[in-house]
């Protein structure tokens, strides 16, 4: 007979895990399957490792720059298994963590591959589960919410296998460290490895097809952070294409033609590629039900998660972007609530952060100034320097600067834009702002404590109205 719940949750990374947490606070019989770790990419493989690596070389920069400081450092090095170990037991603690968490809402976890069955009108879901050993379980629900995320894109015709080609997976767990590095994709993920292995001393390339590196920030940004990097050492190529890229066990060839249309020949020792995602959804019952996709292959979702099957929702990487694990997160409480009678509100993209944790760090929320004026705002913008907050200086981080955009009829912020030391950290500040509608009159009239680089975030305010203090 098969196993009965009101909610069962197909995949336990940051959106599923809190899914299944939500609906249980909420007094609903919850199953939550994953077919690999607790936590998922996010937890094991992607997030927070990758943060713990970052940390590392970090720490191995400013090791470097101790003279900078008043410091003496000598004989610096890197140990690159040690940094990985470190970086793979900060996920080991976390996923124990979830472990937890589902143990203590009393959420039943199993193990295995999940695939939908049953009928398009069925009023009850149906799960059939299979573990490793090829038992099935049969599961049944009123309510499923599909949370199996996405995998990086492979490059045609050459799939990474670990060697020599690379996704952020074999990035995270080096057989060896890069000499010679290509980044083929310049988005967060393709930015946080270059950064990575760029401190950790490899010679690193990346090629973007696009007109400038993180397409999808503030131009104005872009500009600053490839200027950082190749002050940094880094070789950075837009509006540049990867003609041909053959692997063997010595390194990687590849043909790129750059922006003014002349080929080049590299050799590199790796390469990772960081072109995109996609959905993990083929083999999971889809097609037999009827599941609406976009020409993408992403799940059609409403503002309450629910796709156009009654009974099924989704959440995370197999819907719109963007593709970040608080958007899942905060979908995975949206599904639970409206499956259990509440009325959540709908999630809206312009108030979600999004963070790079290269160096120096990125982060922003809402339009860009370009995207604000194609929608046909009047705007305001403001800009702040770092070299302008005492305590920036003090830090030893004077680069960077934080951007605002308004709509010059009403005040309301339309975007905020920064670079810089701690920059993902303080995102915050403006993501609220923007939750709660606010103006441009209550951002000047907040109080920032003396001496934050959050200052600047006050100052930038300021600079879009012709009243900036410090410069």
């Amino acid at each position: 007979m098969a196993e009965s719940y009101d909610v069962i949750v197909l995949g336990s990374g940051p959106g599923g895990y809190v899914a299944a947490i939500r609906a249980s606070q909420l007094g609903l019989k919850t199953a939550i399957v994953e077919r690999e770790l607790l936590g998922g990419i996010c937890l094991n493989w992607g997030c927070i490792p990758t943060k713990a690596l970052l940390r590392s070389a970090e720490i191995f920069h400013f090791m470097q720059h101790a003279k900078d400081y008043g410091l003496a450092a000598e004989k610096i090095s890197a140990d690159l298994d040690a940094v990985v170990k470190r970086s793979r037991g900060v996920a080991k603690q976390l996923n124990q963590g979830v472990t937890h968490l589902m143990k203590k809402n009393k959420i039943a976890v199993h193990m295995g591959t999940g695939k939908l069955t049953g009928q398009k009108n069925d009023k009850i879901r149906k799960l059939t589960v299979t573990a490793e050993d090829g038992k099935t379980t049969e599961l049944t629900a009123r309510n499923i919410i599909l949370a199996t995320g996405a995998r990086a894109r492979d490059l045609p015709g050459l799939p990474a296998d670990g060697n020599k080609v690379w996704t952020y997976r074999h990035a995270m767990t080096p057989k060896e460290m890069p000499k010679k590095l290509l980044v083929i994709g310049s988005g967060a993920i393709g930015i946080e490895f270059a950064s990575f292995y760029n401190d950790m001393g490899a010679e690193v390339t990346v090629v973007e097809m696009l007109d400038r590196i993180v397409p999808v920030e503030d131009a104005d940004i872009s500009a600053h952070l490839e200027k950082a990097l190749k002050k940094q050492g880094m070789t950075i190529m837009t509006g540049a294409k990867v003609d041909k890229i053959a692997a063997d066990a010595n390194g990687v060839k590849a043909t790129i033609t750059g922006k003014d249309g002349k080929a080049v020949n590299g050799e590199f020792s790796h390469v990772i590629v960081a072109i995109g995602i996609v959905p993990n959804t083929a083999d999971i019952g889809l097609k037999e039900l009827g599941v609406d996709v976009d020409d993408r292959g992403f799940l059609k979702t409403d503002g309450a998660c629910k796709t156009n099957i009654d009974g099924l929702y989704a959440i995370g990487d197999i819907t719109a972007p963007p593709w970040l694990a608080h958007k899942a997160s905060h979908e995975g409480v949206i599904a639970a609530e409206a499956i259990a009678g509440k009325h959540p509100h709908a999630m809206d993209p312009r108030n979600i952060p999004g963070c790079t944790y290269c160096h120096p760090q990125i982060a922003s929320v809402g339009l860009t100034e370009a995207k604000a004026k194609e929608a046909g705002y009047e705007v305001k913008v403001g800009n702040f320097p770092f070299i302008g907050n005492g305590k920036a200086i003090a830090l030893g981080e004077p680069e960077g600067f934080v951007k605002t955009v308004f709509d010059a009829k009403t005040g309301e912020l339309l975007g905020a834009h920064m670079i810089g030391a701690e920059v993902t950290e303080m995102i915050q500040g403006y993501t609220i702002g923007k939750t709660l509608e606010t103006t441009e009159a209550e951002l000047i009239e907040t109080v920032f404590p003396h001496p934050t680089i959050s200052e600047t975030m006050h100052e930038a305010v300021l600079s879009a109205y012709g009243r900036v203090l410090h410069i």
